[in-house]
């Protein structure tokens, strides 16, 4: 027995420029596909460790408030391109390629962006586009933010 993919589109945003792009992209195609859009911004912590041996680790709620702030921003930007579709709010504690790889399970698609805010600006292709397209359970968008 096959399973059906979910009729939804995953788009992962980290409010960079290719993000957002990819957020438009993915609601121009769930318009014409009819499918509601999960937009997922994730966060994830690597706790420090100081020279004694104590870890700084930020309070849960706290993080999880900066993140839905961080997607409170993103989607005031693409707000007028949203259109009729319906979009999910989604901020998961994770990091970003495995959240998006599991949010993609039973998605029709999974859209990103080509970079994200990483620190290798001459990087063709971002670390999460890139576990996304070797990884992903579903095809695959990667979208370049416009010129």
């Amino acid at each position: 027995m096959t399973t059906q993919a979910a009729r939804r589109i995953v788009v992962g945003t980290d409010g960079s420029e290719h993000s957002l792009s990819a957020i438009r992209w993915a609601l121009q195609e769930a318009s014409l596909r009819n499918v509601p859009v999960d937009v997922i911004h994730s966060w994830h912590f690597t706790p420090m460790v100081d020279p004694m041996g104590i870890a700084i680790i930020p309070p849960t709620s706290e993080m999880q408030a900066a993140a839905k702030f961080v997607l409170d921003g993103v989607m005031k930007k693409v707000e007028r391109d949203r259109g009729g579709v319906q979009v999910n709010e989604i901020v998961a504690q994770g990091s970003p390629a495995t959240m998006l790889m599991q949010a993609a399970k039973d998605a029709e698609m999974v859209v990103v962006g080509r970079r994200g805010h990483g620190g290798f600006v001459g990087l063709l292709l971002g670390s999460v586009a890139t576990q996304v397209v070797h990884h992903a359970p579903c095809p695959v968008v990667v979208v370049s933010a416009k010129p």
